[in-house]
């Protein structure tokens, strides 16, 4: 049996920042060509070589003259001066200005001899016949060096252009390429190793069989996407299975041609999770379990580096780095939420330091809690929320509600505007505490319109027609609690319901619901007496489904109409408390041929190629808080259900049509 690492002494959060901090992530300084330079750090220095301008230069169209030569002049008494020819820009000048004459002149063009000023063509005027006039009316004085731009007036030579760790924008580089410099010395991108574990994992894009427990490898390009967004370089490795010598051989081969490698899974106290013994037996292990929610399986250390292996020439990452000292390495949990997290708060911020980039403009809001959480583990915790500004433009705090599925949710990511750091002794924030919400970025925006409730097909063709909304798929009831608490502007309920929340309807539509069931319907189904009654297996939606209420109503008057209890029914059907989330997965069990039967709309069924056996409609309302109903989006909402256009979004699905009753 394998010996199993227990987390013991977890680390403090401060202990695993220094221990990144002792990390040398930071490769050599390379030389760029200027096209290529924009977004990296300049490693040194750079001085003007030259004058820029390098000469004195018109600044606009005009005519060059001696300054003393206009003294005096205004519209009432201009003077004139004789016209002694022409300078244009990008040429050099063949006139001398003597006193008591000019030069035309172009903006940017050299100023030729004699001449301290230009005069702008606006006001001046032509004196002679013909259409060569030989004289210049001046009908305004100027100053010596009015409209003139002195040689070394932007920068002179031997001045201080750009200093070391100057991010480079299209302004610096416009300044470099004054100053005719066509390559610069940058801070070296760091090479970032990503490898993630797990023999259930599969590449997006190649096939899965979820049979085997497959899932896509959400880790690696969410990862990816992280470095080079810190300045990083991402560099793929394969995947690596759960086997000591697979893991070994991957992770020194991105040792040696990386300066970060940072895995993904296999970092937790269980048998098969082997990345912490590579790190002890072929580098130095400083840490191994961190005191934070999400992200307690944390690895951080160094690999050792000895060369790739000759046999592994050709290699899909590029090619080989130092063949001699150490790579750093850091180990992210395998849940994608937790892994993002870890990387974001521990890993990104020493990406940066390597790159010579910045830290980014980061922005934190003072929020209100909606609703009371609860917490006593003892750790930090990073609690994903997400905002509701019901205010905006006045000082009143937005809302601030969890968005927690796990860190397996892969929506937490999306869902969610930023994280309230929880510190490891409080043990509840009350609804309407103050809290600090760290945004994900300065650029975050609260959603126009947030709403929870049923999954449905309808509603999300309606809510395609709003600007940033939000929905949370939490199911009729669900949705129904989060509207009692306060939470969403609107909640999207199917079905009975027995909860009585205070509401106010905005509008609804029907939908015809039953049992999905393969094309052909084989196994003749004909209602719920044959799910009963027949060996069928059967895929339902879980309590929360509105969907699943009206299939409990109809089991009850079954039950009543065959005096036996609804539990003696339940019991009968395989798969009764086999649930699915959303509304199109029990039809897509029924194609995969893992069901025979499925709780579900004709809606899906008939798009999916399924057969249907209908059990009836069921009402669907979308139901705003009554403090809510003056929000500029739920009033948008409210009139999209009351007239939905040409290009209706309900009527024109399968099953469904709008209900018009009077209580609506």
């Amino acid at each position: 049996m394998t010996d199993r690492r227990e987390f013991r002494d977890l680390a403090t959060p401060d202990a695993a920042r220094e221990a990144i901090a002792s990390l040398d992530l930071a490769p050599d300084p390379e030389t760029v060509p200027l096209a290529d330079a924009r977004g990296r750090v300049l490693a040194e220095r750079i001085d003007a070589a030259i004058d820029v301008p390098g000469f004195d230069r018109a600044s606009m169209d005009g005519y060059a003259v001696r300054g003393r030569d206009t003294f005096g002049a205004d519209e009432a008494d201009p003077v004139e001066l004789d016209l002694v020819g022409a300078v244009h820009a990008g040429a050099a000048p063949d006139v001398t200005v003597e006193p008591g004459t000019c030069a035309e002149i172009s903006t940017g063009a050299v100023m030729p001899d004699g001449t301290d000023a230009v005069v702008m063509v606006e006001r001046t005027d032509e004196v002679g016949d013909g259409d060569r006039p030989d004289r210049i009316a001046i009908r305004t004085a100027v100053a010596p060096g009015d409209h003139v731009m002195s040689a070394g007036a932007d920068i002179a030579a031997g001045g201080r252009a750009l200093g070391p760790g100057t991010r480079l924008t299209p302004r610096e580089i416009g300044l470099l390429s004054a100053l005719g410099i066509d390559e610069v010395p940058v801070e070296g991108t760091p090479r970032v190793g990503i490898v993630s574990t797990g023999d259930e994992l599969v590449r997006p894009g190649d096939d899965l069989d979820p049979a085997r427990g497959e899932i896509y490898d959400v880790n690696s390009t969410t990862i990816a996407a992280g470095v080079e967004e810190a300045g990083g370089e991402p560099v793929f490795y394969p995947h690596a299975g759960d086997d000591y010598d697979e893991m070994e051989r991957l992770l020194r081969r991105a040792a040696d041609e990386c300066d970060l490698v940072l895995s993904s899974g296999s970092t937790s106290a269980s048998a098969v999770d082997v990345i912490y013994r590579v790190i002890e037996e072929r580098g130095d292990l400083l840490l191994h379990g961190v005191a934070v929610k999400p992200g307690k399986p944390m690895l951080i250390g160094r690999l050792d580096r000895r060369g790739s292996d000759p046999d592994e020439s050709g290699s899909d990452a590029g090619e080989s780095g130092s063949d001699a000292g150490e790579s750093a390495y850091i180990g992210l949990p395998g849940y994608p939420v937790s892994a993002l997290t870890i990387f974001r708060t521990f890993v990104a911020p020493a990406v940066r330091e390597a790159a010579g980039q910045p830290e980014p403009a980061t922005s934190t809001v003072e929020g209100r809690m909606a609703v009371t959480e609860r917490y006593g583990e003892g750790r930090l915790r990073l609690m994903p929320v997400g905002l509701l500004d019901l205010d905006s433009g006045t000082e009143r705090p937005p809302l601030v509600y969890p968005v927690d599925k796990g860190s397996g949710a892969t929506t937490s990511l999306v869902e969610a505007d930023g994280v309230v750091a929880v510190d490891p002794d409080t043990e509840v924030l009350d609804a309407g505490e103050t809290v600090e919400v760290q945004l994900f970025s300065p650029d975050v925006r609260p959603p126009s319109l947030l709403g929870a409730g049923e999954d449905d097909p309808a509603f999300n063709r309606l809510l395609d027609r709003l600007a940033a909304p939000r929905y949370l798929p939490v199911g009729s009831r669900e949705g129904l609690r989060r509207l009692r608490d306060g939470v969403p502007d609107v909640a999207v309920v199917a079905g009975p319901t027995s909860r009585d929340v205070d509401s106010v309807v905005l509008g609804g539509w029907s939908r015809e619901w039953g049992l999905v069931v393969p094309e052909g319907n084989p196994a003749s189904v004909d209602g719920l007496s044959s799910l009963v009654e027949s060996d069928l297996r059967f895929v339902n939606r879980p309590p929360d489904s509105g969907l699943r209420r009206s299939l409990d109503d109809a089991l009850d008057r079954l039950a009543e109409r065959r005096s036996v209890s609804k539990s003696d029914l339940t019991a009968r059907i395989d798969g009764y408390e086999r649930t699915v989330r959303a509304f199109e997965s029990p039809v897509r069990r029924v194609t995969a041929g893992d069901a025979d039967a499925g709780l579900g709309l004709r809606e899906t069924a008939e798009r999916l190629g399924c057969g249907f056996v209908s059990l009836g409609e069921q009402s669907v309302t979308v139901r705003a808080a009554p403090d809510r109903v003056d929000r500029d989006a739920v009033r948008e909402l409210a009139a999209l259900l009351d007239d939905p256009g040409a290009d209706d979004p309900v009527g024109s699905l399968v099953g469904y049509s709008w209900d018009r009753s009077p209580d609506l």
